[in-house]
């Protein structure tokens, strides 16, 4: 059953309410509705790079089909917008799940951080859509997806802060005990370490992917990999190189809201099972789907895949090192309490 945020407005009983409002509720369902909006997309992107499928508005765009650009160069071109739109299904789907986590969780409580981390996480995914602004291609889908959720989100924000427990700062927590006990140096404190660099180490490389997207769109190892250069590109289709623009802008947003949201859940976060199920989760769909789209695709430079695969190692180190204390530590709390 679900508890009230701790400074929850007096409101009348829900059968006396209307029906937006006994929906709405103190806001939460909003926001919960976001993370899963996003975990749902991020899965759609997936199926569509599983499938081998554009959507049809990036055809329209094209003038030309997935099957068609395939003939051509050995289908690298599309192996290529594939690997970028796969990486882009995953993170959508862990920030999602850190959405959804923060709302179950802190947000329930009223922890007054929770509710800064959706704002600044938001506010990065959102406004990471201006980035077409800097390559000319405006996703339609994109774009309306934008329009549905952008009022969900703002309304869930606006109701869930008059219930956030007071002072409503970033800093504020009643309730936690995220000091660790010994220090940094100690095997909980070097774990979450490694997830703090793991998440600065997302949001730097999600501010270059969109700086890259919207400038010069490709790297050195991306044309050595389609054995093309942007001139050839435009031969092909003048638009494709706006349409990849797009894709790897895309990719960069999304990677770095998943950062900013890790950083400040295991900054603030109080170490519990439950976070570290959701940090889990998040990495290994996250992780696993920006790695393994790349064999799936035949795309093996080790330049290009050794920040990823560092970072998931880190990533994983951090999960093994705070295991004891975030997941353990409370199974034997629990079992003293049956005992």
């Amino acid at each position: 059953m679900q508890q009230p945020l701790q400074n929850a407005i007096v409101e009348p009983p829900v059968e006396d309410r209307g029906l937006v409002s006994a929906l709405v509720g103190d806001g939460r369902p909003l926001l919960s509705f976001v993370g899963l909006a996003l975990v749902l997309s991020g899965g759609f992107a997936l199926f569509l790079v599983a499938t081998g499928h554009f959507l049809p508005h990036d055809e329209q765009f094209l003038g030309m089909t997935a099957d068609q650009l395939c003939d051509l160069h050995g289908c690298k071109v599309v192996h290529f917008m594939y690997h970028d739109r796969g990486a882009f299904g995953g993170s959508l789907i862990s920030v999602g799940i850190l959405y959804l986590w923060l709302v179950a969780v802190p947000l329930r409580r009223g922890d007054a951080w929770a509710w800064w981390t959706m704002l600044a996480s938001g506010s990065v995914g959102f406004v990471s859509f201006l980035t077409y602004l800097g390559y000319g291609y405006l996703d339609t889908w994109h774009g309306t997806a934008t329009l549905v959720l952008l009022p969900c989100y703002v309304w869930g924000m606006g109701r869930t802060r008059r219930a956030l427990v007071v002072p409503r700062r970033l800093d504020h927590q009643p309730d936690t005990d995220r000091a660790t006990p010994s220090g940094w140096s100690s095997r909980f404190g070097v774990g979450r370490a490694c997830l703090l660099l793991t998440a600065v180490a997302l949001v730097a490389a999600g501010i270059v992917i969109m700086v890259v997207g919207m400038t010069s769109v490709f790297v050195p190892q991306d044309l050595a990999f389609m054995g093309l250069e942007p001139a050839d590109l435009h031969a092909i289709n003048p638009r494709l190189v706006p349409l990849i623009a797009h894709d790897r802008a895309g990719f960069g947003g999304g990677l770095c809201a998943t950062g900013v949201t890790v950083f400040l859940c295991v900054w603030n976060g109080r170490p519990s099972r439950s976070l570290w199920q959701a940090l889990l989760v998040s990495g290994v769909i996250g992780f696993g789907t920006a790695i393994g789209v790349h064999p799936m695709v035949g795309y093996l430079d080790v330049v290009h895949l050794a920040p990823a695969v560092i970072a998931s190692a880190l990533f994983l180190a951090g999960l093994c090192l705070t295991y004891p204390r975030m997941v353990c530590s409370q199974r034997v709390r629990e079992w003293g309490q049956v005992g």
